[in-house]
C-alpha cells in the first residue's frame, strides 16, 4: 500500500511539475510581448525600415533595411558608393552585390530562402507562436555578458531551431542562437540586441544589432509606413 501510495504521488509530482514548466515558458513569453510595448501595439505592426549604418574594418557602411510583414525583406547596403542589396521574399531570395564583380541579380538556394524566411514575420515567433505550428521549450537560465537569462527553445513551423535568450530583468530579448545550415553544413550564427529606445508606435526597439559581420547601428526606425512592393522585385 505504501508502494502504492509512493507511486501515486511520484506520479502527480512529476504532472505538476510538467505543467509548471510549460507555464513557465508561456509566463516568459508573455513578459516579453509586454516589455516590448504589448500584444496590442506588437500586432499593429505592419512594416519596418531600418536607416544606419555597419562599421566594417574601420570603414562606416550605410545599411538600409526594409521588411513588409510577410510579405518581403530588402537589404540595401552601399559600398565604396556602389548600391547593393539583398531581397528576400515567400516565393525566393536574390542577392546583387556589384562591389564583389556580380553584373546581375543572383537567386539564392530553396535552403537559404527557408532559412531566411522566417525574418519577414515581424510580431516574431513568440507571439502566437502555437497557432503559427512553432514549438517553445523552456530550457533554464543562462548568462549573457554578465546578464542572467531565461533561455527559450523555439522549433519554427518550417524545421529551424534557435535559442532565444530573454533578459531576466526587463524580459527584452537580447540574444538568439540559429542553427543554419551553410554550404550544406550545419552551423550557428549569434545575433545581439541592445540600446533599446521607445519608438512612438510604442514599441522598445533594439537600436543596435550585432552578429560575426559586426554591429548594425540604426539612426532611425520608422513603422507602419507604406511599402513599396516593387522594392521587393529584383532590378539592376
Amino acid at each position: 500500500m505504501k508502494k502504492t501510495k509512493f507511486l501515486l504521488s511520484s506520479i502527480l509530482l512529476l504532472t505538476i511539475a510538467s505543467h509548471s514548466f510549460a507555464q513557465t515558458a508561456d509566463e516568459i513569453i508573455q513578459k516579453n510581448i509586454t516589455a516590448r510595448g504589448g500584444m496590442d501595439n506588437v500586432k499593429k505592426i505592419s512594416s519596418v525600415k531600418m536607416s544606419g549604418s555597419i562599421n566594417a574594418n574601420g570603414q562606416d557602411i550605410d545599411v538600409v533595411m526594409t521588411i513588409l510583414n510577410n510579405k518581403g525583406m530588402r537589404q540595401d547596403i552601399t559600398i565604396a558608393g556602389m548600391a547593393n542589396y539583398t531581397i528576400i521574399t515567400p516565393a525566393g531570395g536574390w542577392n546583387y552585390f556589384p562591389v564583389g564583380g556580380q553584373t546581375k541579380p543572383e537567386a539564392m538556394t530553396a535552403d537559404d530562402v527557408k532559412q531566411a524566411v522566417d525574418q519577414l514575420e515581424l510580431q516574431g515567433p513568440l507571439v502566437d507562436y502555437a497557432a503559427k505550428g512553432h514549438k517553445v521549450e523552456y530550457v533554464g537560465k543562462d548568462q549573457v555578458e554578465g546578464t542572467d537569462c531565461y533561455k527559450l527553445k523555439v522549433t519554427h513551423k518550417s524545421g529551424m531551431e534557435e535559442t532565444v535568450y530573454i533578459d531576466a530583468s526587463n524580459y527584452y530579448l537580447i540574444r538568439a542562437v540559429d542553427k543554419v545550415k551553410v554550404n550544406g553544413k550545419e552551423q550557428e550564427a549569434t545575433i545581439n540586441y541592445s540600446n533599446f529606445q521607445k519608438l512612438p508606435e510604442g514599441i522598445m526597439f533594439p537600436m543596435t544589432v550585432g552578429s560575426g559581420q559586426g554591429d548594425v547601428t540604426f539612426k532611425s526606425v520608422e513603422m507602419n509606413k507604406p511599402v513599396d512592393e516593387k522594392i521587393f522585385t529584383p532590378s539592376n
